[in-house]
């Protein structure tokens, strides 16, 4: 080995990385829970009112088209720790955010889901 060779230091991660690493993969779980409940929304396994796709409202429909694409997509990129991830995770909590805060006579009022949201924000830019 040659004297260059033989001081080459190794980076590690540091244990801040390895925590913000673990809480995209957490949160990447969480976007593909999301993204199945929307999906079984859609193929009608859903035993609620809108339990069919062409049953459902046009503001529903396209909601949940929407976020049962995006959803999957932003937990692929939050598992890989790709920079796109946390951006398509942004605009689907910001979708439902939306939705269920700003439009609580269409969608429903789900107050659980807009705190989730705000609180993984809240974490993410701490």
């Amino acid at each position: 080995m040659s004297e260059v060779t033989s001081r080459r230091v190794v980076l590690q991660p540091s244990g801040v990385e390895v925590i913000f690493a673990w809480f995209q993969r957490v949160i990447s779980g969480y976007c593909l829970l999301f993204g199945i409940l929307y999906w079984i929304r859609l193929i009608g396994f859903y035993p609620g009112t809108l339990w069919r796709f062409d049953l459902m409202p046009v503001h529903w429909q396209v909601a949940a088209v929407v976020l049962a694409v995006f959803f999957p997509f932003a937990a692929a990129g939050l598992w890989m720790l790709a920079s796109w991830g946390p951006v398509i995770w942004f605009i689907c909590a910001v979708t439902e955010t939306v939705m269920y805060a700003g439009f609580p006579e269409l969608f429903g009022q789900r107050l659980l889901i807009v705190v989730s949201h705000a609180a993984v924000a809240v974490l993410y830019i701490v």
